[in-house]
């Protein structure tokens, strides 16, 4: 025989005060006839005794007391229990909790249901984490929606950035006489890009071009582009000095995308061409480096030092970016482009590489600008599997005539 202390009426109330969980009897009328610590000071009462005789019309709102009644006369009319159900408790100052319910017919030793009894936990911090998610992902489904309509929109918008309409020199010069011929070109895996590039006159004699990469695709990678349209022409006075002005860049660029939002890292290149000298002056953003195809030299990198490279935009603060000079000849052409051009795969799995790229540039010595364009291109899809890119590519560049005096 258990020692008094030990009946089974001290166990249950030491069981019952010491689970967190709310544990509660009712009679017939659901009105409470015992519940244990957890219970009634989640209610705001000052004991188990001040609870007797009470009912959920005394705690909760009407709609959730008149739920909650009719749930525990159906237990008591049917005698079948309702098993870990969610339900939203609603509070008279308007707030709710969420509690996962467990509700039983309370029955006398003859088998007789005389009441009901349950017990509740609180399930709030889960059920608004659940209700978040839902509506966090139906949110999401309409942003869907909304972006398929709007792709191709967003799309003929994008393409407004990349204006054709290039810089002429010397001024109004026909196309014949110009001093030197500009072209960029686009293939898109993606209705929108987060390739963008844009030349820009910077005097009568010098001319900015600047290429970038936003990592990713699709949306992201777009609205990366758009901010940076709208910096590189915030940005327009430091053009003349490529460094200082893929400073200002990273600057701007590192509060709006180093977030968990975002999180997006920019290759970048800028360079300046003086049309009076042939000097190129030239910053780097963790970019590929440009490719000269020269009638001199044949094809090499515009730049043999390669190490002069910074880190990509928006990935730290404080960056100095070097600049760097080297020289153009009348008849050079100079490429530059974005990654998707030389990392495609053939079906082993090798990449294309920056060799492959610069080995194919040896042949097209001479040729025009837009065959340049056309043939590394081509070379670089003959190699990949399935014959096509895998991520955007974006080709810009020009091809110097002679120099202006």
């Amino acid at each position: 025989m258990l020692p008094d202390t030990l009946n089974s009426g001290f166990l249950l109330r030491t069981l019952m005060d010491t689970l967190s969980d709310a544990i509660y009897f009712k009679d017939l009328q659901s009105r409470f006839i015992m519940v244990n610590q957890s219970c009634f000071e989640k209610h705001g009462w000052a004991s188990a005794e001040a609870v007797k005789g009470r009912t959920d019309f005394d705690v909760f709102s009407k709609e959730h007391a008149e739920q909650a009644f009719a749930d525990e006369q159906r237990i008591i009319e049917t005698g079948e229990p309702l098993d870990s159900i969610e339900e939203k408790e609603t509070w008279p100052d308007g707030s709710a909790t969420w509690v996962s319910t467990t509700k039983m017919p309370l029955k006398n030793r003859d088998g007789k249901i005389i009441g009901t009894f349950g017990i509740s936990r609180d399930i709030t911090k889960r059920k608004e984490a659940e209700l978040r998610a839902q509506r966090y992902a139906a949110e999401m489904r309409e942003i869907l929606e909304e972006i398929k309509d709007d792709m191709a929109m967003a799309g003929g918008l994008q393409k407004a950035f990349f204006s054709s309409n290039y810089p002429v020199f010397p001024s109004g010069a026909a196309s014949e006489e110009r001093c030197v011929e500009f072209l960029h070109h686009f293939t898109l895996c993606s209705k929108v890009t987060g390739d963008f590039c844009s030349i820009h006159r910077l005097s009568a004699t010098k001319v900015g071009i600047f290429q970038c990469d936003v990592s990713g695709l699709g949306v992201r990678s777009a609205l990366g582009t758009a901010l940076i349209r709208s910096i590189v022409q915030e940005i327009a006075p430091l053009g003349l000095e490529p460094g200082a002005y893929l400073s200002r860049m990273n600057e701007l660029l590192v509060p709006l995308l180093r977030h968990d939002q975002m999180l997006l890292d920019i290759s970048a290149c800028y360079l300046v061409l003086d049309l009076s000298t042939g000097k190129v002056c030239l910053a780097s953003a963790s970019h590929p480096l440009p490719i000269c195809v020269s009638q001199r030299n044949g094809a090499r990198w515009l730049c043999e030092n390669r190490e002069f490279r910074g880190p990509a935009l928006a990935v730290e603060n404080d960056i100095s970016y070097p600049t760097i000079e080297c020289t153009v000849c009348p008849g050079d052409s100079v490429v530059l482009y974005t990654d998707g051009l030389y990392t495609v795969e053939n079906r082993v799995g090798d990449p294309y590489g920056e060799k492959r790229l610069l080995d194919s540039a040896q042949s097209l010595v001479g040729d025009p600008l837009a065959e340049v364009f056309q043939s590394l291109e081509a070379d670089a899809v003959a190699f990949a599997h399935h014959n096509t890119f895998t991520d955007d590519v974006c080709l810009v560049g020009f091809q110097l005539r002679y120099l202006l005096h």
